[in-house]
């Protein structure tokens, strides 16, 4: 039986700008990709947030992540068709990274930087829907604040404008 080849790799892998909103989720289909393809991850983190060359599905801005791991080089083709097959994930790219040193691979992990920025996220989203059911519960009798008052009349202005 022919010996396994196993190589490291790179994994650059882009979602809309809506991923945004549910990074847990992206990270969590990128983990489940490479699982299912037995990959070792040595490294995984939210590469950056800008705006794509061209628009691609309708999207104008994207999320990449960026991940480092080890895989047999037969179940790459297994990781590919599941991003393909994936309707979250806009675009990837894995290329072989046997050049890329060990300290690099490292350095670049950001994982509890990416589960911190996940939670603060979520708590953002809460603190929102608290301050939305806030809002809406307002008595007739409390005034609204002046900020908001603001923010409807320019809202108004701005309808009638159309």
């Amino acid at each position: 039986m022919p010996e396994q080849r196993i190589n490291t790799y790179e994994g650059l892998f882009l979602f809309p700008q809506a991923a945004a909103t549910d990074l847990q989720g992206a990270t969590d289909l990128v983990q489940q990709i490479l699982n299912r393809g037995g990959a070792e991850v040595l490294s995984f983190a939210k590469w950056d947030e800008r705006r794509l060359a061209y628009e691609i599905k309708g999207n104008k801005r994207g999320i990449y992540f960026l991940a480092y791991f080890k895989a047999p080089a037969d179940r790459i083709p297994v990781m590919e068709r599941d991003c393909n097959l994936s309707e979250q994930m806009l675009r990837f790219m894995i290329t072989r990274a046997d050049y890329v040193p060990q300290e690099i691979i490292e350095a670049s992990d950001g994982r509890t930087r990416l589960a911190d920025e996940i939670r603060l996220r979520s708590e953002k989203v809460a603190a929102g829907a608290e301050e939305t059911s806030r809002v809406g519960r307002r008595s007739e009798a409390e005034p609204a604040p002046a900020d908001e008052v603001d923010d409807i009349e320019d809202e108004i202005i701005d309808q009638e404008d159309e």
